[in-house]
């Protein structure tokens, strides 16, 4: 039974639809950043010839990781739930899939491609973390439905595309430091792993909110 309480704090539609649009935004970030990165591998660069002489992994990585990342925005809608019933199970069937095939090809392309210095050492061990992290809370998050505990499902869900948006949030940490003359090669994995950081923070605060207005 929901509370009066519960009914009182939760979010107003137009603030879900604002959240709904913030997620879109963000996710527009690694669209057009997977975009730009097939659109060049017609031409061979020294910066882009480890993608042209072996593009499976990233052709795999950036398809499913546009349909997870909008996807995974509009099953935070409480209008396509209202509206279209049977909308967030459908999106579900697909939305897993495209999660596990986005984390296991992040894997892939971080296992089989040579970076550059910058991207080198502690990012390495940084992007190996946040895909096994992504792939056991899919993993968890399949579990819990099947067990029919919809709670656990819908955190677990919320973590593994906290960290699958890092892309967008990386834009916010990392950008400043494009900014300087010179970039010190320390500076990429403490931006990008700010990025996953503050996602991963943001999720637990979603997480518990919720936990607050069903109680």
């Amino acid at each position: 039974m929901t509370t009066t309480a519960a009914r009182t704090t939760a979010p107003s539609l137009p603030l879900n639809r604002l959240a709904v649009a913030g997620l879109l935004v963000l996710a527009a970030v690694p669209i057009l950043g997977g975009a730009m990165r097939l659109g060049d591998l017609s031409v061979v660069t020294p910066q882009n010839a480890r993608f042209v002489t072996d593009p499976v992994p990233i052709v795999i990585h950036v398809a499913t990781s546009v349909v997870y990342a909008v996807l995974g925005a509009l099953q935070f809608s409480r209008d396509l739930r209202r509206r279209h019933v049977g909308w967030h199970r459908r999106a579900g069937a697909v939305l897993v899939p495209a999660g596990a095939l986005s984390a296991a090809s992040g894997l892939w392309m971080t296992a089989a491609y040579e970076f550059p210095p910058a991207d080198a050492g502690a990012l390495v061990v940084i992007r190996y973390a946040v895909g096994a992290a992504m792939l056991v809370q899919l993993a968890l998050a399949v579990r819990a439905l099947a067990r029919h505990d919809y709670v656990a499902h819908g955190a677990w869900m919320t973590r593994a595309y906290a960290l699958a948006m890092g892309a967008g949030t990386q834009v916010l940490t990392q950008g400043p430091l494009l900014a300087l003359d010179e970039i010190p090669d320390w500076t990429r994995p403490v931006g990008m792993g700010l990025g996953w950081a503050i996602n991963v923070v943001v999720a637990e605060v979603v997480i518990r909110r919720r936990a607050r207005v069903r109680g």
